[in-house]
């Protein structure tokens, strides 16, 4: 049983300023403010990140284990791609301003910036939102496991995964020298085929 807030309380919060809680930052146009129950101790059942993307930046694959997300897009483009585990397809997304994707507690997903000064507001139905990063499960699952489960060289896979940076968040790193290039293609396992942006490195 939740205990009942008392409003009359001196440290009862009405207001905060997001600008003033960073969550993650890669550098000065590529980072992620915060706000949950932490900030702000009247919110119940809410919690926001505010995440701002140069193009090509990427929020890097991960899933929300205690809430879904509401991903809304304040300026600028990006591509929001979801995995829907009962179809086993992934589904990407262009979103400009005023659009949205919704995407359900638990599912593996990432967002690319397709423009310059991208704002995105990623809004949560938990007080707080939990992460479980793609780079985290990279770099602390051991190499054996992954080798003996998958019939991969052990070497080669340690060799891939080593430059892998835990809790990445954003990437690439700023000490990636690969170009980028950007193709076209279409998803052909949707009902109605989707053209959408997919970014690969050379």
């Amino acid at each position: 049983m939740s205990k009942e807030m008392d409003y009359t309380s001196p440290s009862i919060q009405f207001f905060y300023d997001v600008n003033k809680s960073n969550a993650y930052t890669k550098d000065n146009q590529n980072y992620i403010n915060v706000l949950g129950v932490k900030q702000l101790n009247t919110l119940s059942g809410t919690s926001l990140l505010d995440i701002f993307l140069d193009a090509n930046n990427v929020i890097e694959p991960h899933y929300h284990q205690n809430a879904t997300e509401l991903v809304y897009c304040i300026k600028g483009s990006a591509d929001i791609s979801l995995f829907n585990p009962f179809t086993k397809q992934l589904l990407t997304y262009t979103v400009t301003p005023g659009q949205v994707v919704n995407i359900p507690q638990g599912w593996w997903h990432y967002e690319i910036a397709r423009e310059n000064k991208t704002h995105l507001l990623a809004i949560f139905n938990a007080p707080t939102p939990d992460v479980i990063l793609g780079s985290d499960l990279l770099a602390f699952t051991p190499a054996n496991v992954m080798a003996h489960t998958y019939c991969l060289d052990e070497k080669k896979w340690k060799e891939a995964v080593k430059p892998v940076h835990p809790s990445t968040f954003i990437g690439p790193p700023q000490s990636c020298e690969r170009k980028y290039q950007q193709i076209q293609t279409y998803y052909p396992r949707l009902q109605y085929p989707y053209k959408s942006s997919y970014y690969y490195y050379y």
